[in-house]
């Protein structure tokens, strides 16, 4: 029997209000006095307010302070440094920018904003540098003396091997999702690179989290950084409704039927454990009728490339993928993300759950809890919720494996008794479906989906 809970993140972080009277003094893109050029195609992108990170990190880059900075995903990030970023090169006929990215996906991405702030008519020559793209493209395009760079470590770390690549005069660099290119073992790589680049620079490194290392690594490459903060890095965006469903590992596929049925509109994006769970998801959902595509790490560069292109294009509406989607893929449509396994990194639960309700419009995700995912559900309740009671271990899971405080259902599914995830009140919120329905039917009264018609529009552009 599924089990259902929902619960709404409300409320503003500290950040957030210690911030507020600093964003209300710039409200439009035309105050940062940036080059023409940009603010015609700032305005062409429909650029109008700048988010509240492109607020305090613009000024910033722009008067040349290192940052160190944190924002939730989905925020204008991307714009954020890439403004202060491209306003330098404009300014002079010399020098370079360097942006190391964790991700293919997400240094894609990186580089589209970059060349659209830059305009149709630009001079200025630009290269993407990534793994499984062909090498000798990268070189030709690297004899026209780029001077805008954006990449993967690997791959940059290969062409300053072979020589291929010059940073002498690279005055301007951008470590994105630096938490997740330490996760992926980067760290070394990021070493070597940074050897290659002059002393006397600026630097802006993102993160989605500051933990120690974060921090240690900033101290090492960062020269009295400014430290921005907007809103909690561990919270998910209000405009996401969330239902977390409890049932078991075998009825999951079951419960997914249901859930994939109640969502007839909107975009869809499926987080699996594996590439290979992803790729027989995918033929499962096809062979039923769903239009289903994938996306996972072994994928050949042009493959991904097709794959998200298609995505973006609604030629398929469910896209089955592995985390190395959670973060960098930057799709307004995805109405509704659903978490068929869950991650291994709790904060990637975080990144996945921002790949809907971007730019201001509303999301939903979906939690398909199984026993064995007690432990993983309770790191994650910890992320979001420091210091509040953890939740419930699902139905089936060892009190042993909870930790303190936990007491396991009974065999037969009598009551569970735990904390709620949401609240933390003492009472659970993980509601079996009504009476007499099946196994995966739809669950009572106010925990009725909430069918969204589609995306709305935000005031704002984030990128």
């Amino acid at each position: 029997m599924a089990r259902y809970q929902r619960y709404y993140h409300v409320g503003k972080s500290p950040q957030e209000h210690r911030c507020k009277n600093k964003e209300k003094k710039m409200t439009s893109f035309d105050q940062f006095n940036l080059p023409p050029a940009l603010n015609a195609n700032l305005l062409a992108m429909g650029y109008t307010t700048p988010t509240p990170i492109q607020k305090q990190a613009i000024p910033l880059g722009l008067s040349g302070s290192d940052i160190l900075g944190s924002a939730q995903t989905g925020t204008g990030k991307t714009a954020a440094f890439s403004i202060p970023m491209i306003t330098r090169i404009m300014s002079s006929p010399r020098g370079s920018a360097l942006v190391l990215t964790p991700t293919r996906e997400l240094a894609t991405q990186v580089m589209a904003v970059v060349n659209q702030l830059l305009g149709k008519r630009s001079f200025i020559p630009t290269v993407l540098l990534i793994g499984g793209d062909s090498m000798s493209k990268q070189i030709a395009q690297l004899r026209m003396r780029p001077r805008i760079i954006v990449g993967t470590p690997g791959r940059i770390n290969d062409h300053l091997e072979r020589g291929n690549l010059i940073l002498h005069d690279t005055s301007f660099l951008v470590l994105d999702e630096t938490d997740r290119m330490l996760d992926m073992g980067f760290g070394i790589q990021i070493d070597k690179i940074i050897k290659f680049l002059p002393k006397e620079r600026q630097t802006l490194m993102f993160s989605a989290t500051i933990p120690p290392e974060i921090a240690k690594m900033s101290a090492k490459y960062l020269k009295s950084p400014e430290r921005i903060a907007v809103g909690s890095t561990t919270e998910v965006k209000t405009s996401i409704q969330i239902d977390v469903i409890q049932v078991s590992e075998a009825g999951k596929y079951e419960e997914l039927m249901t859930q994939l049925q109640k969502r007839e509109n909107g975009s869809i994006i499926m987080f699996v454990k594996t590439k290979r769970g992803a790729d027989r998801m995918s033929e499962r959902l096809n062979k039923q009728g769903f239009k289903a595509d994938t996306l996972h790490g072994d994928l050949h560069q042009r493959k991904r490339e097709k794959v998200i292109q298609a995505f973006r294009d609604m030629k398929f509406r469910i896209l089955v993928a592995t985390d190395i989607a959670a973060r960098g893929l930057d799709i307004s449509h995805i109405e509704h993300v659903i978490n068929y396994d869950l991650p291994q990194v709790p904060e990637d639960y975080i990144h996945r759950l921002g790949r809907t309700g971007r730019n201001g419009a509303e999301g939903a995700a979906v939690n398909l809890i199984s026993p064995e995912d007690g432990l993983k559900w309770r790191d994650i309740h910890k992320l979001i919720y420091p210091g509040q009671p953890a939740p419930a271990i699902p139905h089936g899971a060892s009190p042993q494996r909870g930790g303190g405080g936990y007491k396991g259902s009974k065999p037969n599914g009598g009551g569970y008794k735990g904390k709620s995830f949401g609240k933390g009140d003492g009472s659970s919120n993980f509601k079996p479906a009504r009476e007499g329905a099946a196994p995966g039917g739809k669950p009572a009264g106010r925990n009725r989906f909430k069918r969204f018609s589609g995306p709305k529009k935000a005031t704002s552009q984030a990128a």
